[in-house]
């Protein structure tokens, strides 16, 4: 992966996933949205699948530069 793709994915993952999700979950409970806690659930889900990914590509990075020094 490369290092624009991590700090993209990570800036989705840190920022806009749970801003998203913030926001739909809010503006549900004021406006009567349909399936706040289902939608909710599914980004949180999606966040942190995403997480994961980019905690072991930072791992396998990190081993990687270790294995080299």
């Amino acid at each position: 992966m490369s290092n624009k793709m991590y700090d993209v994915l990570k800036y989705i993952a840190q920022i806009v996933l749970p801003a998203i999700a913030t926001l739909y979950f809010a503006l549900a409970g004021i406006w009567g949205f349909p399936y706040g806690e289902e939608i909710v659930g599914t980004i949180t889900a999606v966040d942190t699948f995403l997480g994961v990914l980019l905690k072991i590509s930072t791992d396998n990075y990190n081993k990687a530069k270790n294995q080299g020094e």
